[in-house]
């Protein structure tokens, strides 16, 4: 069904270039645009224009290139800044301004010295303008996780009657509980009566380490759109991963009932090409692409999941573009692991030569962090009964 189509707003060009020593020029943003337009995104946040020229001509050559994906444009609730990345849109086929200001009153009081009342004035006037150059606007009240329910929703409904299409709900600060967020999320569909006319989005950081569980909230309770990076790139500790919300709605369809246009199989292909890009590494037990998600040490775990996958492994490498499940020799690791590892190399051993070679090979696994295959060749030769075979 269409309201079970979950949008996947990708902001990695533009919240994830903000990681200090993520920078990246044009070039690379246009490249990385069409890595993930094949990704099958369903929006690019290409930049915010008005911050450099480099930033602007960027957006503008993404806005050339791109024919599947919508091309977003980040501003300030400011007159400039909105014209600017209008200016900045011109060529895109699918042009999206995403328009906003803080509403928590920590925002209004200490970052605009100003008053709920002139707040909401703004965003409507911000949303007036950006609708200038565009059906698509999209409206984000900052720092949504932290501001008070009945306030909030006065403010998206003002939005969504002055033209927004699209109404951002960001938890800033990577501040809110799960169930906190999901029943945001609920207050908002019961209290704002034009809710019908926007899609709810979810943009959720990553501070508690709760930004997919937030997002996966979000949706539950009638967000239909979520902002993402590769690699959960991002501000401080980074926002949601896309490889994670991704593989959480496909592994779960039957009990979500929600689908992506994400092609799973580039996951991992695209995670390596913005770790590289960005000179960002990736951390190996990063869920999903991280270099050990399919990895096994554990001589329990190993033994189970060379029995059945299944028993350790609840996605195939395949289906998200990894290279495959590894079995890691380590001190931890028990007969069967080493007698498969063995295999692969092409040395086939009786259950009794296995169990002569496993004490020898716990000798050496106490010295190291891993063995490796140089390790079990001259294990392997150092040992040599009439069983032996290479």
């Amino acid at each position: 069904m269409p309201d079970k189509k979950i949008f996947i707003f990708d902001t990695t060009l533009r919240d994830g270039e903000q990681v200090p020593g993520c920078k990246l020029n044009t070039k690379e943003k246009v490249e990385l645009a069409l890595q993930l337009e094949e990704l099958g995104v369903d929006i690019i946040e290409a930049g915010f224009p008005i911050s450099s020229p480099g930033d602007f001509s960027s957006v503008e050559e993404i806005s050339k290139i791109i024919r599947n994906a919508t091309v977003c444009g980040l501003s300030r609730a400011v007159k400039k800044d909105i014209e600017v990345a209008g200016q900045a849109l011109k060529y895109a086929k699918r042009p999206r301004i995403h328009t906003g200001i803080g509403t928590s009153d920590l925002h209004i009081k200490s970052k605009f010295n100003a008053t709920r009342e002139e707040i909401l004035q703004r965003a409507v006037q911000a949303v007036g303008w950006a609708r200038q150059f565009t059906d698509d606007v999209e409206f984000y009240a900052e720092d949504a996780g932290r501001t008070d329910n009945d306030y909030l929703a006065k403010v998206i409904e003002a939005v969504i009657a002055a033209g927004a299409t699209t109404v951002n709900i960001p938890d800033t600060t990577g501040y809110c509980l799960p169930h906190q967020y999901g029943e945001k999320i609920a207050y908002l569909i019961s209290h704002v009566p034009n809710i019908d006319k926007a899609v709810i989005s979810c943009h959720c950081h990553n501070d508690l380490g709760l930004a997919t569980a937030n997002s996966i909230a979000g949706i539950i309770s009638g967000a239909r759109q979520i902002e993402c990076t590769i690699n959960g790139l991002g501000e401080r500790a980074g926002n949601t991963s896309l490889e994670e919300v991704a593989m959480v709605i496909k592994q779960h369809k039957k009990d979500l009932g929600f689908y992506t246009s994400i092609k799973s199989q580039m996951l991992n292909p695209i995670s390596r090409i913005v770790s590289e890009t960005m000179r960002m590494p990736v951390q190996p037990n990063k869920a999903i692409v991280g270099s050990n998600a399919f990895s096994h040490s554990s001589g329990i775990h190993q033994d189970g999941f060379l029995k059945d996958a299944l028993t350790y492994e609840i996605i195939n490498p395949e289906e998200v573009g990894a290279d495959g499940s590894k079995i890691v020799l380590t001190a931890r690791s028990g007969r069967s692991a080493l007698a498969h590892r063995l295999a692969k190399l092409g040395y086939e051993y009786t259950r009794n030569d296995i169990d002569v070679l496993y004490q020898r090979f716990l000798a050496v696994a106490d010295t190291k962090k891993e063995v490796m295959e140089e390790d079990l060749h001259q294990l392997a030769k150092q040992y040599q009964p009439e069983s032996a075979t290479a």
